[in-house]
C-alpha cells in the first residue's frame, strides 16, 4: 500500500501545531524542593506527562501511568515490538529569552519555547505520525509502544523505574526522536564525575559563596560569587572594565552589598555534549577571582576552574584526553560549580562524554592526580558507550526513509549527548534536526522550525509504517 505521508501530515498541520503549543506552556522542569511520592521530579513533569495520555487516550489509545515516573501507550498487534522513546521534561530555562519561555510563539517560521526542540517538538511529530497510521487503519504485524520518560534531562530515574516493573517488557528494537538526521546509531558513555574542596578560606580575600550552572549537562550560562577583602567597590569596577576589555564575549557586574561584594558574570549556555559552542560562565569568574588572594579551599577551588577546567573541551590539561577511531574524542563539560563558605564540602560538577577505550574508573584515577581537590567521587548514574551496526535492519530502514523523502545521503553518526535509544541494544536515535540546522537546545531562545517539524512528522510516520507491515 502507498500513502502519501506529506499530505496526511499537511491534513492535521494545525491541529499538530495546537496540541503541541499546549504541551509547551507547561513548565515541566525537575524540581526535587516539591517531590514526593506522587510527584518523584516536582508537579511539572506530571502535569505534562497527565496532559500527554489525556491527549492520547482521546484519540483511542489505551494509556497507562506507571506511577507518575512514565507514560507509555501501544499500538497494533504482534510477536515484535517497536519502541518509540521520548520525554516530556526540560532542562531549567535560565535567562536570557526574548520573551517567557513557557508562552511559545512563531516568528519567521521557528517556534520559540523551552522544548520545542529538546524534547516536545520532535516528541509531538513521532506522535502525529503514529496517529496518522491508526486513523488511516493501515495493517501492521508489530506492535508499536510510545513511551514518554519525565527525567531524561537528569538522572534518567524514570527509565530505571520504568524497567524495573515486572510487566514492563523491554521492546525489541526502536528509536527516540531526540537528536539529529539521517541517525544517530551511537552514542559516548557519559559519567559525571565531582570535585570536592575542603579545607580553610582565610586569606587576606574571603569567598563566601559561588554559584554557577544549572544542571551538569549545560554549559552554565552565567555564575556569582560573594566576596570580601581590602579593596574598595571603584577598584573592583576598574578590575573588571579592565577584564572585559581582555574578554569582550561575556558581560559582568560588580555591586556592594554591606562589606561583601557580589559579581556576576554571564556567558552564554549551550548542550553539555557540545562544551566547546558555549561560554562558561562560571571559569570566566574564577579566571577574573584567580588575581586575588585567596587561600585554602577557596584558592584551590578558583585555581582549579581557572587555570585547569577553562576550555578544556577534551580533558587535554587534565591528562585525560583519548580519542576513538569510530567514537571521536573525549569531551568535558564544567557543569555546576557550588561553594559556600559555612561549608566543607564544595564541589565541581565534571560531565564527561568518552568513547570506548576509557571509562569512569580511569577518569577518576586522573582526577585524583589534580592539586586541590581532596576527593573525586561518581554519579551513580552512568552510561556506557553504545553503537547499532549500519547492517542492522533498524538503522537501513530509517536510512532508506530518510533518503526517499529528503532525497539526500544517509550517513552514520556518533554524538556525545545521550538518549533513550541507547536503553535498547538495538536503539537508535532518529531526528528531528536536520543537517547544517541550527542547534538551540539547552539555550535560551531555543527554536524548531515549524516547517522541520511537519517534515520530521512524515519522515517519522513511513519509517515506523515501514518497520511494522
Amino acid at each position: 500500500m502507498t500513502v502519501d505521508f506529506k499530505a496526511e501530515v499537511d491534513k492535521r498541520r494545525d491541529d499538530m501545531m495546537t496540541d503541541l503549543f499546549s504541551l509547551l506552556e507547561i513548565n515541566s522542569e525537575r524540581d526535587d524542593s516539591q517531590a514526593d511520592k506522587q510527584h518523584p521530579f516536582g508537579p511539572g513533569p506530571v502535569k505534562a506527562l497527565k496532559h500527554f495520555l489525556a491527549m492520547a487516550e482521546g484519540d483511542g489509545f489505551k494509556t497507562r501511568n506507571i506511577d507518575n515516573y512514565v507514560g507509555d501507550f501501544e499500538f497494533g498487534q504482534g510477536e515484535e515490538t517497536l519502541g518509540i522513546f521520548a520525554h516530556l521534561d526540560v532542562v531549567p530555562a535560565g535567562s536570557g529569552w526574548d520573551g517567557d519561555p513557557y508562552k511559545p510563539f512563531i516568528k519567521d517560521g521557528k517556534l520559540y519555547a523551552r522544548g520545542s526542540s529538546d524534547d516536545k517538538g520532535p516528541t509531538m511529530a513521532a506522535y502525529y505520525a503514529l496517529k496518522i497510521i491508526k486513523e488511516l487503519g493501515l495493517p501492521v504485524s508489530k506492535k508499536v509502544r510510545f513511551v514518554l520518560g519525565t527525567d531524561e534531562e537528569s538522572g534518567w530515574g524514570d527509565m530505571a523505574y520504568y524497567f524495573a516493573h515486572p510487566e514492563v517488557e523491554k521492546p525489541d528494537f526502536g528509536f527516540a526522536p531526540d537528536a539529529e538526521f539521517p541517525i544517530i546509531n551511537g552514542e559516548k558513555g557519559n559519567i559525571t564525575e565531582y570535585l570536592h574542596f575542603s579545607g580553610q578560606n582565610n586569606g587576606d580575600f574571603i569567598l563566601h559563596q559561588f554559584a554557577g550552572g544549572l544542571r551538569e549537562n549545560m554549559v552554565p550560562e552565567s555564575a556569582t560569587a560573594l566576596i570580601s577583602g581590602q579593596i574598595s567597590l571603584a577598584d573592583l569596577q576598574e578590575k573588571l572594565a579592565s577584564f572585559l576589555k581582555n574578554h569582550p564575549q561575556i558581560s559582568a557586574s560588580v555591586e556592594a552589598q554591606g562589606d561583601q561584594f557580589r559579581i556576576q558574570v554571564t556567558g552564554k549556555a549551550a548542550h553539555g555534549s557540545t562544551p566547546e559552542e558555549g561560554l562558561n560562565g562560571a571559569t570566566y569568574l574564577a579566571i577574573f577571582l584567580n588575581q586575588f588572594d585567596f587561600a585554602g579551599a577557596a584558592q584551590s577551588f578558583i585555581a582549579v576552574s581557572a587555570t585547569v577546567l577553562h576550555e578544556d573541551f577534551k580533558g587535554e590539561k587534565l591528562g585525560l584526553a583519548h580519542t576513538d577511531e569510530k567514537m571521536g574524542s573525549l569531551s568535558m563539560n564544567a557543569g555546576v560549580f557550588t561553594f559556600d563558605a559555612a561549608s566543607d564540602d564544595n564541589i565541581i560538577a565534571l560531565n564527561f562524554r568518552y568513547p570506548q577505550g576509557t571509562d569512569a574508573k580511569r577518569i577518576q584515577a586522573g582526577l585524583e592526580k589534580l592539586d586541590g581537590p581532596n576527593k573525586v567521587t561518581l554519579s551513580e548514574h552512568e552510561h556506557t558507550p553504545h553503537y547499532v551496526p549500519m547492517e542492522d535492519p533498524l538503522v537501513k530502514t530509517l536510512l532508506d526513509v530518510y533518503e526517499e523523502q529528503t532525497g539526500l545521503t544517509g550517513y552514520e553518526q556518533i554524538i556525545g549527548g545521550g538518549t533513550f535509544g541507547r536503553l535498547l541494544e538495538r536503539g537508535v536515535a532518529f531526528g528531528a534536526m536536520f543537517p547544517n540546522y541550527e542547534n538551540t537546545m539547552h539555550q535560551a531562545n531555543e527554536f524548531a522550525d515549524v516547517e522541520d517539524l511537519y517534515r520530521a512528522c512524515a519522515i517519522y510516520a513511513q519509517a515506523i509504517y515501514e518497520l511494522i507491515k
